[in-house]
């Protein structure tokens, strides 16, 4: 993997989009997983007999959908990381 070329706004901009692509899936998957939970927990409340069974699964959605958008930030640095290494 090469060094980006960050001579001029254009290339940074070019670089940043690009960074911004990795792990796009696993970040919007967890941000909607993250909503939804948090919809389920707050709506526990009128859920009747199933009340406790929903607010688990919101739970539930919210330490997946956070542990997604973990692990997306994870695989952008090491990206970024290896884009940044000089080879020689």
């Amino acid at each position: 993997m090469t060094r980006p070329d960050l001579t001029d706004d254009a290339k940074i901009a070019a670089y940043r989009a690009e960074l911004r692509s990795v792990g796009r899936n696993q970040r919007l998957a967890g941000f909607v997983l993250v909503v939804a939970g948090a919809i389920a927990v707050w709506a526990a409340g009128s859920a009747g007999a199933a009340g406790p069974a929903v607010q688990w699964a919101g739970y539930a959605g919210l330490a997946l959908g956070w542990a997604l958008m973990l692990t997306a930030i994870f695989l952008r640095t090491r990206y970024h990381r290896q884009r940044m290494r000089e080879e020689g």
